[in-house]
């Protein structure tokens, strides 16, 4: 399932998608399909115009994030936290070794925040090698390094390296954190992420707090035209994309019980 979800993402983000139909259109044409072709490259050219030039993934993208709202204060305590993988450049990681992060980055930078809150909370880090040719190290073992460059001593951290996707964070972090015997952990993770990764948890019977991070919206996008940042629309829309793709995938497959979670 893992090597399959992998491959059809690599085909159904907005731009793949765009380059296949052109394709498409183009070998219709060699076979004298001229109406099917004119069809594909119209096909085509919209999903390359709504990617680019429109605010839709944005739009999309800002209400994922708006599905569990951003705490407005800090717990009054806290024993735990889960820390999902997804923010570390582990390819350059495994290859230079140090700390290179992605956008995704605040996913660790909130949780160091409240590990110095909280100095006596547990940090759990749930994350491994979530590419095809797995050769690389993951989330839970370049964060060994984060951590310990800011002080946080490593009997506070709890790695989980085999997970390879959310469903497998989640599937994997039941087992460890009963051992571990932590329970009501604050879930930091992307905002855009949190009503899958949370509707996850709730079919595992694992109670979580939602503590969203990561926002990539302003929260007052409006639909419409945007030739200003194409390559960061056609960001945007390939997030929203793949986070609702998976959020159809789990319900179909019935790894989550609702379509899109909510509070």
């Amino acid at each position: 399932m893992f090597v399959i979800s992998k491959l059809f993402w690599m085909a159904a983000q907005p731009l793949s998608l765009a380059f296949l139909l052109a394709t498409f259109a183009f070998a219709a044409l060699l076979f004298h399909g001229r109406r099917t072709a004119i069809g594909a490259l119209v096909a085509s050219l919209l999903i390359l115009f709504l990617t680019l030039y429109t605010t839709l993934g944005s739009y999309v993208l800002q209400g994922l994030e708006a599905r569990f709202a951003r705490p407005t204060a800090d717990p009054a305590s806290l024993s735990c936290m889960i820390v999902l993988g997804g923010a570390f450049e582990t390819e350059v990681t495994t290859a230079r070794g140090g700390i290179e992060f992605n956008q995704a980055a605040e996913r660790f930078i909130e949780a160091l925040r409240l590990a110095d809150r909280f100095p006596q909370s547990k940090i759990f880090v749930s994350g491994g090698d979530g590419s095809l040719s797995g050769s690389y190290e993951g989330d839970a073992v370049a964060s060994e390094r984060f951590f310990a460059t800011f002080g946080v001593s490593a009997d506070r951290l709890i790695g989980e390296r085999a997970s390879r996707t959310t469903f497998e964070n989640v599937e994997n972090s039941g087992t460890v954190l009963d051992r571990s015997g932590l329970t009501n952990c604050l879930l930091i993770t992307s905002a855009f992420h949190m009503p899958r990764s949370m509707g996850l948890f709730r079919k595992a019977a694992i109670d979580v707090v939602p503590w969203p991070v990561d926002f990539r919206t302003s929260g007052t996008v409006s639909l419409g035209l945007d030739f200003t940042q194409p390559t960061l629309n056609a960001q945007q829309m390939a997030t929203a994309m793949r986070e609702w793709i998976g959020l159809l995938a789990y319900f179909v497959l019935g790894r989550t019980s609702a379509l899109y979670p909510s509070p």
